[in-house]
């Protein structure tokens, strides 16, 4: 053999050793180093209504990395809703009690605070003005925490929570009522002038306050009170870890901030890549804006989709599928869908439809959403009461063939199936 065709052999050896090296370097999971090995499912842990826990099993086995069917190679999709779905009360308005508590909200750009939602109402926007104009320049924390700023706060409170100032006037005016809700999206809105980092240390701050403080606590917020507990529902974590082992790609899209998400969502093993909450525009220095992040057709700083009903279509479409454009406000085929989704409440209609094989539904009592699960016409849809100070039962039957729909510009109407029949009144069952 030639010097030459020996260094050739020489060089290909190797090469071949570089690339079975690297095949065992990138190998996903012990079963694929050791074919041999048992495949474990994992099991659901009991505390479901039911026959639930079965058919969340069932949905288990037949998805997950070790049944031999599994329908597809690619990772089953699974996307959870945040608030009273997988935590009991809200995370959201954790932060903003935490926030007006603790000074946290800054006065707006030149003052107006018309400029911290383009839905805010004049008589909003001048009940702001005259509670917290004086109290602090643009651009810097408002006083809410003290005595002097007990008004603004109260202000803040009533606009956010009741969509109402404290006289009664509407707060909010002219949006989309299937792409957004303008009391959510103005909590992430007020967060200008911070940056992610720092939000996040403030939602780390309320989440330690809100887990140690008993079931049942309250908060002084300004004059008044407001719910002061936050809990995981422990069947909704040991759900999501059991998807996860099992090789579902789990996701969580909430109508409460990015990075307030981000921290709640770390205890339950969901990392950042894998949350989809309200986010905002930010500055070139990385603080936040009062303008939001768009989706499908609507652009960044537009502020008329956050992720909610269809906005949280769309924002799913987007980042879990990477569908790109108008198109992401559209139903997806089959194989660009979750296989399972869970949710408790009318914003998530449109990606609990979207699921393909298994819907959760949280029971609190909401119209269209409890509507479609009890009808149940593709047997997909189970119901469950919350985990924790569950709903009584409703007395009178969901107006499911009246009023149980809301369309974009705010007109009731009935909620229809997918091939537009009209669902009749349901029976609350599942309390």
């Amino acid at each position: 053999m030639s010097p030459r065709a020996s260094t050739r052999r020489l060089q290909a050896l190797a090469a071949a050793a570089i690339t079975v090296a690297a095949l065992v370097a990138v190998a996903p999971t012990a079963e694929a180093a050791h074919p041999g090995a048992p495949c474990t499912t994992p099991q659901l842990k009991t505390g479901w209504y039911g026959d639930n826990r079965a058919r969340l099993q069932q949905l288990i086995d037949r998805y997950g990395r070790c049944t031999p069917y599994r329908p597809a190679r690619t990772r089953p999709v699974a996307v959870f809703d945040w608030d009273n779905t997988v935590v009991k009360n809200d995370v959201g308005d954790a932060t903003m009690f935490w926030l007006l508590r603790n000074s946290r909200i800054r006065q707006p750009a030149h003052g107006d605070w018309s400029t911290t939602s383009r839905f805010l109402s004049p008589a909003a926007a001048d009940a702001l003005t005259d509670a917290c104009g004086a109290l602090a320049r643009p651009g810097t924390p408002l006083p809410t925490a003290t005595p002097a700023g007990a008004g603004c706060a109260d202000e803040i409170h009533a606009v956010y929570g009741t969509a109402a100032t404290r006289t009664g006037a509407a707060a909010f005016t002219g949006w989309d009522r299937r792409t957004m809700e303008p009391g959510y999206a103005w909590l992430a809105q007020l967060t200008h002038g911070w940056t992610a980092r720092e939000i996040r240390g403030f939602a780390a701050a309320a989440r330690t306050e809100n887990l140690a403080a008993p079931i049942g606590a309250t908060q002084q917020v300004g004059t008044g009170r407001a719910t002061g507990w936050v809990r995981y529902y422990d069947q909704q974590r040991d759900l999501i870890d059991s998807l996860r082992k099992a090789g579902f790609d789990v996701w969580i899209s909430s109508a409460s901030p990015q990075a307030v998400v981000e921290v709640w969502a770390e205890s339950v093993g969901i990392d950042a890549g894998h949350v989809i909450g309200i986010r905002n525009t930010t500055t070139r220095g990385g603080a936040y804006t009062s303008h939001l992040q768009g989706c499908g057709s609507v652009a960044d700083g537009a502020d008329t989709m956050i992720n909610y009903i269809d906005g949280k279509r769309c924002w799913i479409n987007k980042e879990v599928f990477g569908v790109r454009g108008p198109a992401a406000e559209k139903i997806q085929p089959a194989a660009r869908r979750q296989v399972f989704a869970a949710g408790d409440s009318d914003t998530d209609i449109s990606f609990l439809r979207d699921a393909t094989a298994l819907r959760l539904v949280v029971n609190r009592n909401k119209n269209e959403l409890m509507c479609r699960a009890y009808d149940n016409s593709d047997s997909k849809w189970i119901v469950n009461p919350m985990f924790i100070e569950p709903k009584k039962q409703r007395t009178s039957p969901y107006p499911c063939s009246t009023t149980g729909y809301v369309d974009h510009d705010g007109t009731a109407g009935p909620v229809r199936r997918g091939d537009s029949t009209v669902i009749p009144d349901q029976t609350d069952t599942v309390h």
